[in-house]
Parts: C-alpha cells; sequence; structure tokens
C-alpha cells in the first residue's frame, strides 16, 4: 500500500516532517524562508521539495503544479505558524496583536482551500487557542466541511521527556478524527540521556564551550544536584538580581534524573533563561541534549552556521517528532479507512 503524502508548512528544521514520516507518511513538500532552518532540513530531509521563501509570497497553485498534486488529492496538509505572537512572554508583556506574524494562520488556511486535502493538521502555542483569529480559523474550516477536533496537549504524556503544552488542531473532512494514543508512562530525562552514544557526545553540537564568570561558575558548583535550586542556596548566595526577583523561580536551576524536562526553548543553553542545567554536571545542557529531550535522534544533523546560541532557537521552537508521531498514526488511519467509511466520534469532542 502506499504511503499517504503530506505537505508540511512552516516546517523550521523538520521536526513534523520527520514524526510525519516516522508514522508512515510520505512528505512530499516543504516551505521555510528561515535559511539556517532550511540548511538543516534538507541535511535531513533531502528527498522532500523545499520551498525557501516567505509563504505570503508562494501561490498553492505552484506548490500543486510542481508536486502534481490535484485538489482534493493530498492526504495532509500540515504545519506550524510562527507562534511568537501568541507566546506567555509575549502576552504577560502586552504585545498580542502586534506581530505581524500572527496573520499567518491565514496563509495556511489559503493554503487550505486550494488544496482541499483530506485532513489538516495545525500545532501552536496553547495561547492561539482564546485569539479571534484560531475562531475564525475552524468556523472558515468548517464551511470548507472539516469537522474539528482540538485541544491543548501536554507533550510529556505522548512519549516526551519534557514538559510542552501545545495546541493541536486536527481536522477530517467529513469526520472527526480523536488525537493519538498518549504512552503507558512519562519518559525521564535520565532515559533519554541515556540515548547519547560515544559518536553523538563527540560532535561539535555537544562539545560547544561555555563562556561563564568564576562568579557563575561558582554559583553553578553550588546549586544541588538532581533538581536543585539557586533558591537552595539561601538569598546571601544568591545573585543581586535574583534577590529583588519573586518571579522566575526556574532560572539556574538544575534538572531532575527521574523527571521530565522543562519546556526546552530558544534559551536552553542559557541558565538565566530557566531550568536548564545538568542534573549532575555544572553546565547547562548541550545542544544536543537539547535536541534530545525535543525526541530527534542522536544522528540528526543541525547546522551551527550562524553560531550556538541561533540553532538553540531552532532546536527550541522545533516540533517535537514523537508527539507528532502519535498523532499523525491516528491521522493516518482515518486517510487509509477514508476511501471505505470511517467509524470516527460524531461530536468534536474539544467543545
Amino acid at each position: 500500500m502506499r504511503k499517504p503524502k503530506a505537505i508540511d508548512l512552516f516546517s523550521g528544521c523538520g521536526g513534523l516532517t520527520l514524526g510525519l514520516k516516522q508514522a508512515g507518511f510520505r512528505v512530499v513538500g516543504a516551505v521555510e524562508n528561515d535559511p539556517l532552518a532550511v540548511e538543516t532540513y534538507k541535511a535531513n530531509h533531502r528527498r522532500v521539495v523545499v520551498w525557501e521563501r516567505d509563504i505570503r509570497n508562494l501561490s498553492a497553485s505552484e506548490v500543486m503544479r510542481r508536486l502534481k498534486i490535484k485538489r482534493g488529492q493530498l492526504d495532509l496538509l500540515a504545519g506550524c505558524p510562527p507562534c511568537q505572537g501568541f507566546s506567555t512572554m509575549t502576552t504577560l508583556n502586552g504585545r498580542i496583536g502586534q506581530d505581524e506574524q500572527n496573520d499567518l494562520v491565514f496563509e495556511f488556511l489559503r493554503f487550505v482551500r486550494a488544496i482541499n486535502p483530506k485532513v489538516v493538521m495545525l500545532e501552536n502555542v496553547p495561547k492561539l487557542a482564546k485569539n479571534r483569529r484560531f475562531k475564525k480559523l475552524c468556523s472558515n474550516l468548517e464551511k470548507l466541511g472539516f469537522q474539528i477536533n482540538h485541544d491543548v496537549l501536554n507533550a510529556a504524556n505522548y512519549g516526551v521527556p519534557q514538559r510542552r503544552k501545545r495546541l493541536i488542531l486536527v481536522a477530517g473532512r467529513g469526520a472527526i478524527i480523536p488525537f493519538g494514543s498518549p504512552a503507558r508512562r512519562k519518559r525521564t530525562v535520565r532515559e533519554f540521556f541515556a540515548k547519547l552514544g560515544s559518536r553523538a557526545r563527540q560532535c561539535e553540537l555537544h562539545n560547544l564551550s561555555e563562556n561563564r564568570s568564576d562568579k557563575i561558575k561558582k554559583l553553578i558548583r553550588e546549586i544541588p544536584h538532581n533538581g536543585g535550586s539557586r533558591l537552595d542556596l539561601g538569598k546571601k548566595r544568591q545573585l543581586k538580581c535574583h534577590k529583588r526577583c519573586n518571579g522566575f523561580k526556574d532560572v539556574y536551576g538544575r534538572m531532575s534524573w527521574n523527571d521530565v524536562s522543562p519546556t526546552i526553548t530558544g534559551g536552553c543553553v542559557n541558565p538565566s533563561k530557566g531550568r536548564f542545567l545538568h542534573p549532575t554536571k555544572n553546565r547547562t545542557i548541550t545542544l544536543r541534549e537539547a535536541a534530545i529531550l525535543q525526541t530527534f535522534p542522536p544522528k540528526y544533523f543541525f547546522s551551527l552556521a550562524r553560531g550556538k546560541f541561533p540553532t538553540a532557537q531552532m532546536i527550541g521552537n522545533a516540533l517535537p517528532p514523537e508527539f507528532i508521531r502519535r498523532q499523525a498514526e491516528q491521522i493516518r488511519k482515518f486517510v487509509r479507512q477514508s476511501k471505505g467509511q470511517y467509524v470516527g466520534n460524531s461530536r468534536n469532542p474539544a467543545r
């Protein structure tokens, strides 16, 4: 049986594409305008046609012609429009609605209208669910004949060793598609760091140096192993800026071996950005360790062409492949059964 076909919009470095492939999809096309992400994507997904372009300047008809796809034929159109405008930090700073990228959800909708896939999957930050743009998106999808299932799910419940709450929307043409099956148990930092083989430990991604002052090095050394925090040091030994701040208590905290990690963000190699210190070593987690916690394989290539911190941002922005795989397996069942009759839920469980 042929593999169902998918297109990945806003593909980033390829986390969504990898998850789809692991679930048995053939990803035929991708759109991404960041050169660093495109370099990384192409190195890992060589057979996918990639448009390195702002999606606002790309017509769906061009994509369909190049991929030889007619309207209604594509099995899955998936993507994660840039979400910085809806992030928790952005909304805390009062900037919601000011980021023009917020309207890229409508570019996603434009492609849905033109291609009319059998299934649509969109992933984003939880805050988008309460935004008028998302409500408008859902309304338009329903008018196009899609039945929608959406909710905020925690990736930690789906085999990802990380607390990461994400909004996911799955819309089937004419039927409700359930979410993927949760994992039987939560996976831990220890389990995934054990996946680092000798080759991965020797790669540049794992061995980039840190530039810390002696004062910060001393502070890190004193933080208790396996889940310790700067708060364990008492006020006298904390930095002045930390004494003045009652929030952001995960800053300069260590991960715990037998727990999931915090959300991996673009600041994952900076201890001042969250609980990103290694459980026992006196450093932050490495880029390779961050990618492992995102469930990328140890051999997955990430470009360092622009240096350490842009690569960290790229890894932090990625979709965890394992989370996507579990959702995509359910979608694949629908696609394979859609030629006959698909027995799904008769109502939207998210409403």
